[in-house]
């Protein structure tokens, strides 16, 4: 990926960090995005210290004139972006019946609205120029087994992936493929705010039968380098036939289904 320039949302942190670094560490230069300016400042530092190309840019994904702005600023310092992952998201949890409004609007706002606009500024600039690139999206397992107090989180992610396999299918005459990764549970920032005490790890290892929640097959948490691998490989030639697909990277927590 020598001469990829690749936008990354969400890379203050978790899976967006990793995807940053994995893709910086294959030659590529990478638009680091996120809305939590002094953690991205603190994370592209460290890459950057590691000699990899990776540039902070501020952003709100769910604000669409922001979006526009730092997807012009990108492609002005770093070149014309034909690698785009959206990583970028937000978990709010709480019962199906009784969400605050708020709660589900910030996790349409960020998980799915984001994507969209995100999306839609990159892929607009490759159609125009001809470039024949790639788009992931990293949504979530929950986007197709119901989970229990997530239903504000499984919807926005639901409606990321189908928005992205749409995407895929409009722009596939271009020869920009459009793909999707659900991981499950990720040893992320995201997953820890889950946990309440030490027995945390071993709670989501095991499942939880009054949750009606499998555990993990495989007995280990996902880290964030195995979605990036998943992500790299959508990215790459390797999945030059490859789109509108999601892969599931979960350790069999959702029993290939």
């Amino acid at each position: 990926m020598d001469s990829t320039v690749a936008l990354v949302t969400g890379a203050a942190s978790g899976i967006g960090a990793a995807v940053a670094r994995a893709l910086a560490g294959r030659g590529a230069a990478v638009a680091a995005v996120d809305r939590d300016t002094a953690a991205l400042d603190d994370a592209v530092a460290k890459m950057t210290a590691d000699g990899l190309r990776v540039a902070a840019f501020g952003c709100d994904v769910a604000d669409a004139a922001q979006v526009d702005a730092v997807v012009e600023e990108a492609e002005r310092r770093l070149g014309p972006v034909d690698r785009l992952v959206n990583a970028a998201g937000v978990l709010r949890l709480g019962p199906a019946r009784s969400l605050l409004e708020r709660d589900w609007a910030d996790c349409l706002a960020v998980n799915a609205t984001g994507v969209f606009l995100m999306s839609r500024a990159v892929a607009g600039r490759m159609v125009r120029r001809g470039t024949r690139g790639a788009i992931v999206t990293v949504a979530s397992n929950a986007a197709g087994t119901a989970r229990m107090d997530m239903a504000a989180y499984a919807a926005s992610k639901a409606a990321a992936a189908m928005y992205t396999k749409c995407l895929g299918l409009e722009l596939a005459a271009h020869g920009i493929r459009c793909n999707v990764v659900a991981p499950g549970s990720t040893d992320t920032p995201m997953l820890r705010s889950m946990w309440h005490d030490d027995s945390g790890p071993s709670a989501t290892v095991d499942g939880r039968l009054d949750a009606y929640r499998v555990g993990i097959p495989l007995r280990r948490l996902a880290r964030p380098e195995d979605v990036a691998d998943a992500v790299l490989f959508l990215l790459s030639d390797q999945a030059a036939h490859i789109t509108m697909h999601t892969l599931t990277v979960d350790g069999g927590a959702t029993l290939g289904v």
